[in-house]
């Protein structure tokens, strides 16, 4: 089928998301009750131009991720999300490949926590979309493509920063991280995309290798983690991960005590982060 098409269905669903909705505030007078193209750019992670150009049929052949990103924001069904995808002229990802479709009522999990760091992941932990808090604690990452995305690549490859780790608690978050991935490769054995990040791991990193090949067992456990932060410093938060039943998603949350100064830190980086992503 034709962008045309696309950009049609774009704009229709567009129209129909208000911006309360979608954790927006509305603001002033508006000329149409849904979103506007700026607004669905900012929730998507691509550009206003990029929009207008998809909506006018002047953009062709849409990426996977940008379409996956455009149902996200347009927090489309399972059934509109497959048929955004056919009118951008692939095929919607298969019930043999790991999940990434964020249900619309952890859409609203997520619109509703905008004081609290909160990430969502894939079963293969590969990132799907975190909040502006979460950006602001552990690095914003819309620069972030491939790989670059997953957590066991980030972690094996010594690409996470910020998180302060004994080397007791980095074997243990290893042995876990590397049970879950052996144990997405039963559930999805045909996903070619988490073939890949299995092969190029055991490329990259001896140690992945090492625990692969040695069928490590490990299980995640609720963690009181330090963020060593570039602007505010240290700050100690509980870190838990919640599953999504029936979606195989993960996510992932940042809590701070309240009334410590850890809880201040946390306030005050989240306004100073989201100050420096939207500026």
């Amino acid at each position: 089928m034709g962008t045309t098409e696309f950009g049609q269905a774009v704009h229709r669903w567009r129209d129909r998301v208000s911006p309360e909705a979608a954790g927006l505030s509305a603001g002033g007078q508006r000329r149409v009750p849904g979103l506007r193209r700026e607004e669905l750019a900012q929730l998507a992670g691509i550009s206003a131009d990029y929009v207008t150009r998809l909506e006018q049929g002047r953009a062709t052949n849409p990426s996977a991720q940008v379409i996956e990103a455009l149902a996200r924001a347009l927090r489309l069904s399972a059934a509109e999300r497959a048929h955004l995808f056919r009118l951008g002229g692939l095929q919607p990802p298969r019930p043999e490949s790991v999940p990434s479709h964020l249900t619309p009522s952890v859409q609203r999990l997520l619109d509703r926590l905008t004081g609290t760091p909160v990430a969502v992941f894939d079963a293969a932990w590969t990132l799907l979309v975190a909040n502006p808090p979460y950006a602001a604690l552990m690095g914003d990452p819309a620069g972030w493509n491939g790989h670059e995305r997953n957590g066991v690549w980030r972690n094996f490859l010594g690409l996470n920063d910020r998180a302060r780790l004994t080397p007791e608690s980095r074997h243990a978050l290893q042995a876990a991280l590397v049970a879950d991935l052996r144990a997405v490769t039963a559930r999805y054995p045909a996903d070619q995309r988490l073939k890949r990040l299995v092969a190029d791991l055991r490329a990259r990193s001896d140690r992945f290798t090492e625990l692969w090949e040695t069928g490590v067992t490990g299980h995640h456990e609720a963690a009181r983690k330090t963020i060593d932060h570039p602007h505010v410093g240290a700050v100690t938060l509980d870190c838990d991960v919640l599953s999504v039943a029936g979606s195989d998603l993960r996510i992932m949350v940042y809590t701070a005590e309240p009334g410590t100064e850890d809880a201040e830190r946390l306030e005050l980086l989240t306004v100073l982060g989201t100050q420096s992503l939207v500026g």
